[in-house]
């Protein structure tokens, strides 16, 4: 039977739990009616948890990876693409399986979220539990309609539970998301604590670092600044780690940089990676798989076999040259700390005069040439002169997100939590906000805390960027330097106006596809089928 909004039935909802890494624990509530499980505190904490679980099918899925990563001046198709439609706007439709799937899986999220805030006053908590919970709801409300309206527009909005099945949508203005985005945030930030024992669950702090976010997106730059400085300026622990490269080690993934994360258990058979009795969209969520996307095809290469420290190379995403020659490695650790470019000889099997730990390959931005006993994948190897890439198999890889942690050289899941906003983020907010506001010393200022970090050892000087340097192109490349595949570009490009002209300029293999429509996504096809008022609810301009 067709559904407009694929949302899930009000008892399945309440069953779809996800025990988090750390401390969001199941509850399971068999063969209870939902109004009697909504009614106990112990039945509403699951479907409490059940709404933060929905934040997986976005952040290290490869569906929103491709969605707002690629398309972008940073990332070209990898020979491994399964998505290049995503990738490179050509022919990109509603059929697209990665809309399609968050698509469906953001408006049950929504719906549940929904549920949660309208039937909270009946759960039987205490005046401050229920503000606790509410603002939770809220704010996960709030963060799934910014990643539905940023990437669709004006489409289907309600803030009313959905129950049954409902053929008709509606498509509200951009503005009334955000009206409503803006009321969510600020009843979080005055409602949650400020601390959580719970790892994963919103706090204050990271309600407020969100808001900056949400006013920056609309312009709002005299409030974008006041918030993110408050969170800078709070007193809630945060600070920029020391060592960028330290970010990203598996031992570390809870950390005083991190404001708020998508976190995925150690248990990885708690991610519902086959589990249909929790999961009732019948879809499989798994951990987090940002480990296999980016990594280059190496085990093809003589002296190499595929281990697990090396990953799985699934190679869907190559950087674009651009992303790679904004790095000075000479005085920015960000580059050494965020790719690779050695792999040592590690099998049994090598050319004559390799020695097991030799370099096998070295994959660099830079023009090397010569012959070399190791394989050699140089700037002029990988890329032609107008930077599109002649081997889309090897390149320059992306280390962030690797996990040697795992279990065997073949397993494609992680327990690797999804960093969503880091504190740099709100230094840079706070920058991008003062130079819309005319004040570049301000936003020299801000930009200089975050590059002060990235700087090498007696680099500190040669790093600071001066006022007169700072534009928002400048902005726009110190965030690709700081985020790059941290599911952010694609946003960062729509909100500033860049999306289709910096694509243009420093991604050749979109360049001639992309237009300005494709500023929003195609609206999934197969929910447009499923309702009776086509004439009303059509799809995004530009799109078939």
């Amino acid at each position: 039977m067709k559904r407009s909004f694929s949302t899930i039935s009000i008892l399945l909802a309440v069953a779809c739990i996800v025990s988090c890494k750390k401390n969001l624990q199941e509850y399971n509530p068999s063969g209870l009616t939902a109004e009697s499980v909504y009614s106990t505190p112990e039945g509403f904490e699951t479907l409490v948890n059940a709404a933060y679980s929905y934040q997986r099918w976005w952040y290290g899925k490869e569906e929103g990876y491709s969605i707002s990563e690629m398309g972008t001046d940073l990332w070209m198709s990898g020979a491994g693409d399964v998505y290049p439609d995503l990738s490179k706007y050509v022919n990109l439709q509603g059929s697209n399986g990665a809309l399609t799937t968050e698509w469906q899986q953001l408006y049950a999220a929504i719906n549940l979220c929904n549920a949660g805030i309208n039937r909270i006053g009946n759960a039987g908590f205490s005046t401050a539990q229920r503000n606790q919970r509410e603002g939770e709801l809220r704010f996960l409300r709030a963060f799934y309609y910014w990643h539905v309206v940023e990437t669709w527009g004006g489409v289907h909005f309600t803030t009313q539970e959905t129950k049954g099945i409902v053929n008709t949508a509606n498509k509200a203005p951009v503005d009334t998301f955000y009206n409503q985005i803006f009321r969510d945030l600020q009843f979080a930030v005055n409602n949650v604590a400020t601390t959580t024992g719970d790892y994963g669950r919103v706090t204050k702090p990271a309600a407020m670092a969100f808001l900056a976010r949400m006013y920056l997106t609309k312009g709002m730059y005299a409030e974008a600044n006041s918030m993110a400085r408050a969170v800078i300026n709070g007193g809630f622990g945060f600070q920029l780690l020391p060592s960028y490269a330290d970010l990203w080690k598996m031992s570390n993934l809870v950390n005083k940089e991190v404001v708020y994360a998508v976190n995925y258990s150690t248990n990885l058979n708690l991610n519902d990676l086959i589990n249909s009795s929790i999961n009732p969209l019948g879809h499989s969520r798994g951990s987090n798989n940002g480990h296999l996307l980016f990594v280059m095809k190496y085990d093809d290469q003589p002296g190499m076999v595929r281990d697990i420290p090396y990953g799985r190379p699934f190679n869907r995403y190559g950087p674009t040259r651009f992303l790679l020659d904004l790095f000075n490695e000479n005085d920015d650790s960000r580059y050494e700390g965020s790719f690779q470019e050695v792999w040592y000889s590690n099998s049994t099997s090598r050319p004559a005069g390799m020695k097991l730990g030799d370099t096998a390959i070295y994959a660099t931005k830079k023009a090397v040439g010569g012959t070399h006993i190791y394989k050699l994948y140089d700037r002029n190897a990988v890329y032609n002169a107008n930077g599109n890439m002649i081997d889309n198999l090897h390149y320059v890889q992306l280390t962030k997100f690797m996990d040697p942690t795992r279990s065997s050289l073949n397993e494609a899941q992680s327990a690797r939590d999804v960093f969503v906003i880091r504190f740099a983020e709100l230094y840079l907010i706070a920058a991008e906000a003062q130079l819309q506001l005319g004040r570049t010393d301000s936003a020299a200022y801000y930009l200089n805390f975050v590059r002060t970090r990235a700087a090498k050892p007696g680099r500190t000087a040669a790093l600071q960027v001066q006022p007169s340097q700072v534009t928002l192109d400048f902005i726009l490349d110190e965030r690709a330097r700081e985020f790059a595949g941290e599911q952010l570009r694609w946003f960062d490009l729509k909100r500033t106006g860049k999306l289709v002209d910096r694509v243009k300029a420093y991604n050749p293999d979109v360049a001639p596809a992309i237009q300005p429509f494709h500023t929003v996504r195609p609206i999934p096809q197969n929910q447009l089928d499923a309702i009776v008022n086509r004439g009303e609810f059509t799809q995004n301009p530009g799109y078939k």
